[in-house]
């Protein structure tokens, strides 16, 4: 029986992944990592997205602010009741501090670049009249010794050498970057000139206070500074074995100083319960174990502990949430560290580099000498956590200072083109603009609707 053909077969059908010379020509995928190593690379990917350091920045900030807020509240009950005040005394305080500090951090995220530059001088000038008012009698008033605040009425109150760490930042990145611009850097006098100065009166006002702890974090900052700056060693050795010469007399100068240093270590509090609390920061932290004796619990806080809610908030942390509370915390300032870094070290703009490597070294050296005082590994300074610490004059700059850090991550010219593919246009809901919609459509006749 004859077959009927209906006409030439029909080539076989091409494979989807084209012809023998198409695939080739092809770039072939990188093969996907398994283990550690494909770990590794998965997260250095993500770390060089452009928007990382943005919402690292600001995840990290806002974390360490909500659960200081949470810590603010257990660690200091007891003393509000101590001193006969609502139990919530203190926390609704920070809390209204919280509040101030998170517009100042949005207002400071969204200023421009040059307004941050005009602030320097205005708020160098203004922190110096404060600081001078503090130490006329009267008007200043002294807190455990240290005559560093002002009070504005009722119960809130004003430390103007908080805001001059921010000052020396803004000022000193500014009065850098215009040198920088003028070549003037590479000679000594203008590298040291008008900065360690101007940094040195704002260091006499704070010890004229007797706040040692504010002036090593201020020296810290002018150190960074002139770090970034790319100073000669020589230069920075012999500034630093200066203020190493005054902050040795410093001390021993001062009893109260001596007695903090001789504490290091200490595991008894000795006579006179001279390192007494050195020691039971150290009882609250070994009592904490892995994950705490939980949230308001703690047993420090019950009138063994001085200054629970602020110096020593991290040591009623480790003893109700446990080494993995405090390895959060540690980890969190640990990533906001890094990524000040890397804004710092990816920008072109000078002045954005030597403020967000000021900011940097302000809150981690800050960071670095709290808890390093808690463990018994430095001398007790003084100094609150930043953002996690009960203290409005301490949180509102640091706050700010936070959104120079997201402003400076905004404006990286990759972060940029980023933020402007996702923010919609003419009050569309979808990050495509209306015009680049026009171009998809075809033309409509003119009588169709």
């Amino acid at each position: 029986m004859r077959t009927r053909t209906t006409g030439p077969r029909k080539a076989a059908a091409a494979p989807r992944g084209g012809t023998a010379r198409a695939r080739t020509l092809r770039k072939p995928r990188p093969p996907r990592g398994g283990g550690v190593r494909g770990l590794y690379e998965r997260a250095r990917r993500a770390w060089d997205r452009p928007l990382t350091a943005y919402y690292v920045i600001l995840g990290a900030s806002m974390l360490i602010t909500v659960l200081g807020l949470v810590m603010v509240y257990s660690a200091s009950i007891i003393k509000a009741l101590e001193l006969s005040l609502p139990a919530t005394y203190f926390f609704r305080k920070q809390f209204l501090a919280a509040v101030i500090g998170a517009a100042l951090l949005l207002l400071a995220s969204r200023m421009p670049v040059r307004l941050h530059r005009a602030l320097a001088y205005p708020l160098l000038v203004v922190t110096v009249f404060l600081m001078v008012l503090v130490q006329v009698p009267g008007i200043g008033h002294a807190v455990n010794g240290n005559q560093n605040w002002l009070y504005l009425g009722g119960p809130f109150q004003l430390q103007p050498s908080e805001f001059g760490k921010l000052a020396l930042i803004l000022w000193g990145a500014d009065l850098l970057a215009r040198k920088q611009d003028k070549r003037l850097l590479t000679q000594w006098k203008h590298l040291l000139v008008p900065l360690v100065p101007g940094a040195f009166l704002l260091l006499g006002l704070i010890m004229l206070g007797g706040d040692m702890g504010t002036a090593i974090i201020l020296t810290a900052i002018l150190f960074g500074l002139l770090w970034l700056t790319g100073a000669p060693t020589r230069l920075f050795a012999g500034v630093l074995g200066i203020a190493a010469v005054i902050g040795v007399v410093l001390i021993r100068s001062s009893a109260n100083r001596m007695a903090r240093v001789e504490c290091l270590g200490a595991t008894d509090p000795g006579p006179g319960d001279a390192c007494w609390q050195a020691v039971h920061g150290i009882y609250a932290l070994a009592s904490g174990g892995w994950f705490g004796s939980g949230l308001g619990a703690s047993v420090e806080k019950w009138g063994q502990l001085p200054e629970p809610h602020t110096d020593f908030i991290f040591a009623i942390t480790g003893e109700e949430l446990g080494l993995a509370g405090t390895l959060s915390v540690l980890a969190l300032f640990a990533a906001l560290g890094y990524a000040g870094i890397r804004v710092a070290g990816r920008t072109e703009d000078p002045f954005v580099r030597y403020a967000a490597g000021g900011v940097t070294t302000w809150i981690t050296a800050q960071a670095v000498v709290n808890i390093g005082a808690v463990l018994g590994l430095l001398p007790i300074a003084g100094v609150p956590l930043p953002l996690f610490s009960y203290g409005g004059s301490a949180l509102l700059p640091t706050m700010f200072a936070v959104g120079l850090l997201i402003a400076f991550a905004r404006d990286e010219p990759a972060a940029k083109a980023a933020l402007a593919g996702r923010e919609p246009r003419f009050g569309g809901r979808t990050g495509v603009s209306w015009m680049s919609m026009r171009r998809r459509v075809k033309k409509r006749p003119s009588g169709e609707r």
